[in-house]
């Protein structure tokens, strides 16, 4: 039997394929390459770079999907059977919006694959393949047949992916965000792996600069407290995505340095309280300063901010977004999103918008072709929708101007403290600037 895995791109310009150059390993489609049995043939194709040879011969289709790719994860399933080849489909918006997604694929994957993707595999290999599997969501990566799974990083090579190896240490969120797709999926809960098997797969992998794409790693202070001290005899560098309450911890911060963190994804989404209340971001509102302490805190411990807000929220304005902007310029962050506020489908603000009938292009942005990549999705309170989009363009261009990037460039405490620090600072900054216009108004699906 063979399989073939698909990670789906976003989609296309106008007038050329769009070539994804910040294109990181996709983790998922690794781990399940470790799941499937030994005897099946496994191989993967990056739509992201690569096309897609639709004639080759394959047993089985296996496709993630994001909400942001659907529209071309759709075109991809249609192609293959039409070919009379089998599809199943599983991510984040399979789980979301399953009826959509099972009138593109024979079979649909709804919660984590560990549990259940051999026993779909052999229904496969059978001709038995059922129209749903359903596994419950939990801890990554877990044990099968007595064997600790780790990802199969042999279906990556020779891809050209960036020099950053993609772990996983938990998953889920204990917070309720109003925005969030995550919350929703795992229903606030949170699962971890034992620490162990991640410094197994650390050593095994031999990688010195890891990114763990964890919903929040610090969701968790005690299990991230272990982490970091098993961390440390590795001497790695690594980054993940936390939220703010971390830094109220002074022991915790201190271990997240010697353990070799540069810094994290932190989700600021905005330096309106109001806003912050309306998104429900509980971790942020509290003893709201601006966050001044927050940002001193992590400058003190040699942390590197990857600074990420939503703007769209009803207090917020043309001019709030410029102000937003200048904040995170002010701070030298050493990365800035500027993301619109984006109503994901069967989140409480998607709702709360399709109530109030605010939302654009039908009430599906992600399938409507008419839907430009980084455009509002819905009416703003205080401004128009094209205002927002081109607020937040302007601030993503600002931000990723050669006059920002020296600025932020000469921070003595944070870019310049190592040469290797140096070197990704300029990697990558020049890598998100190009982004910038290559991504902005990109259309999405190939046809």
């Amino acid at each position: 039997m063979k399989l073939t895995l698909i990670k789906p791109t976003i989609g296309r310009k106008e007038h050329s394929l769009y070539k994804d150059e910040g294109r990181m390993e996709p983790l998922m489609l690794g781990v399940l390459a470790a799941l499937t049995p030994a005897d099946v043939e496994v191989i993967m194709y990056d739509d992201r770079m690569e096309t897609i040879p639709y004639d080759e011969v394959t047993d089985l289709v296996a496709i993630t999907v994001e909400t942001y790719t659907a529209r071309r994860a759709y075109e991809i399933a249609d192609e293959y059977r039409q070919r009379g080849v089998k599809v199943i489909i599983g991510g984040i918006h399979a789980n979301l919006l399953p009826d959509e997604v099972m009138q593109h694929a024979d079979s649909i994957f709804l919660g984590d694959a560990e549990t259940l993707w051999a026993t779909m595999i052999n229904d496969a290999r059978y001709h038995k393949l059922k129209p749903c599997y359903t596994a419950p969501v939990g801890v990554g990566q877990v044990t099968q047949c007595g064997e600790k799974i780790l990802p199969r990083r042999d279906i990556y090579q020779g891809k050209g992916y960036l020099p950053i190896s993609l772990m996983q240490f938990s998953r889920g969120c204990r917070f309720a965000c109003k925005f969030c797709a995550v919350s929703r999926y795992f229903k606030r809960n949170y699962y971890l792996r034992q620490i162990d098997e991640v410094v197994r797969e650390i050593e095994q992998h031999h990688s010195k600069f890891i990114f763990f794409i964890d919903d929040n790693i610090a969701t968790d202070h005690k299990a991230l407290a272990e982490l970091c001290h098993a961390l440390i005899p590795l001497k790695i560098h690594w980054i993940s995505q936390a939220s703010l309450d971390v830094t109220k911890k002074p022991t915790l911060m201190k271990l997240m340095q010697q353990s070799g963190c540069w810094g994290n994804v932190l989700g600021f989404e905005s330096i309106n309280p109001l806003s912050l209340r309306e998104a429900k971001k509980s971790p942020n509102i509290i003893a709201f300063n601006h966050y001044q302490q927050e940002i001193n805190i992590l400058r003190d411990h040699g942390m590197q901010t990857w600074a990420a807000f939503t703007l769209g929220y009803d207090h917020d304005t043309v001019e709030t977004i410029a102000q937003t902007m200048e904040f995170a310029l002010k701070n030298r962050f050493a990365f800035a999103a500027f993301n619109i506020l984006m109503p994901y489908p069967s989140t409480p603000l998607y709702q709360q918008l399709q109530q109030e009938r605010r939302l654009l292009y039908q009430a599906k942005w992600w399938l409507d072709p008419t839907y430009r990549f980084n455009q509002a999705a819905f009416i703003p309170n205080l401004m128009t929708a094209d205002e927002l989009t081109n607020a937040c363009h302007l601030a993503r261009s600002h931000f990723n101007s050669i006059p920002s990037i020296i600025k932020r460039f000469s921070d003595l405490n944070l870019t310049l403290q190592s040469f290797s620090r140096i070197i990704s600072f300029c990697r990558y900054t020049l890598l998100f600037k190009k982004e910038v216009y290559k991504k902005h108004g990109m259309r999405f699906g190939l046809k």
